[in-house]
């Protein structure tokens, strides 16, 4: 395998499973085989119109292309020629002050970069960056993605039809769940489109000092991410749990530390050497053990929310039919807040932070 022009090695034929965290694997095996899940799935599916959402793009921000924003969208073409991508999603640009990106849609994905991370990023974060949605792409996680947002846009309506809190909440924090871990296979993702590991460092440092890296130590910042994982009290680890529950992203400094051991372990390495799965034999693949195992784990947590779930979904199902018209909304342009900038990877009310 020989370099690109660029510096970069392309990825020929690579597929996703080279950077699916384990994690988000088997979270996602576990969260299929809730009880009822494929249901809510669907009953939501059919409420979110991918048409309505394009033209709302369309008509309130900028597509990328060769002629708007055309440095951004060769940095796009350069993080897909990496990850062998065979067909680039739509990008859009909107016009908001929140450091964020994020993939929609169910059959047909779009990319969407807030302007703020155009003024925050260089070429080579913004490479990470891009190559991070890539991955949610190639992983198919929008469908979920998008879900959990319908879900928690909705959510205060959904409590009202009347619908259990806790069945709600359950549905939730199973897919919150998973969103976190799938963030971690979309830091792999956007490595391996940029293959700089000190940019992607560097994206994670501005995310959680809102812009400010010039101001942060790379040592105290990975001691920080240290910090924030070693601890085995078992208060620590309720309370991490705890804190992060309705989160639908990891925190910035715990996505730096787990990205730069997926580094320091060499798997990385291995697959810019050319070890790592092809797309070819997707079929053929199974389960690892790994994952086997993760999926296990989850499954267990999981089944202890069923019945809340059995018991909200016949109420949810039956309220759905009314609320097909907020979808819309949830992509409706917004003024600006005039408040100070929230922390990176807390959701805005509309939209999940990146």
């Amino acid at each position: 395998m020989t370099d690109s022009p660029t510096g970069r090695v392309p990825l020929t034929g690579i597929s996703s499973r080279a950077w699916e965290h384990p994690a988000d694997r088997g979270a996602l095996v576990a969260l299929r085989k809730l009880r009822g899940f494929d249901t809510v799935v669907k009953a939501l599916s059919s409420m979110f119109t991918e048409p309505a959402l394009r033209l709302m793009l369309l008509g309130s921000a900028v597509r990328v292309d060769a002629h708007q924003f055309p440095r951004l969208y060769e940095l796009y073409s350069e993080a897909a020629l990496a990850l062998d991508v065979e067909t680039l999603p739509e990008l859009y640009v909107v016009a908001n002050p929140f450091l964020n990106a994020q993939t929609l849609g169910l059959d047909k994905p779009v990319i969407v970069v807030n302007s703020a991370v155009l003024d925050s990023f260089d070429d080579a974060e913004l490479r990470f960056v891009l190559g991070h949605e890539l991955g949610h792409v190639g992983s198919g996680h929008a469908v979920y993605r998008t879900i959990l947002l319908l879900l928690t846009s909705l959510s205060t309506t959904l409590l009202s039809i009347p619908l259990s809190a806790l069945g709600l909440r359950a549905i939730m924090a199973a897919l919150s769940e998973w969103s976190r871990k799938a963030e971690l296979s979309g830091d792999r993702a956007g490595l391996l489109a940029s293959q700089d590991p000190d940019a992607a460092l560097r994206v994670h440092m501005k995310f959680a000092s809102g812009g400010h890296a010039s101001q942060l130590s790379v040592e105290s910042f990975l001691e920080q991410a240290a910090d924030y994982h070693d601890s085995e009290d078992i208060r620590d680890l309720i309370l991490r749990a705890l804190i992060v529950e309705t989160m639908s992203h990891p925190f910035a400094v715990a996505r730096a530390g787990e990205l730069r051991r997926w580094v320091s372990s060499g798997e990385y390495a291995l697959v810019l050497d050319g070890s790592y799965p092809r797309r070819e034999d997707d079929a053929k693949a199974k389960l690892s053990e790994e994952t086997a195992a993760a999926a296990a784990s989850y499954t267990d947590q999981f089944a202890k929310a069923e019945q809340a779930i059995d018991k909200a979904l016949k109420d949810m199902l039956d309220g759905l039919g009314s609320l097909g018209s907020r979808v819309t909304d949830l992509f409706r342009p917004r003024a600006p807040r005039r408040s100070a900038p929230t922390e990176p990877d807390d959701p805005e009310p509309s939209t999940p932070s990146w």
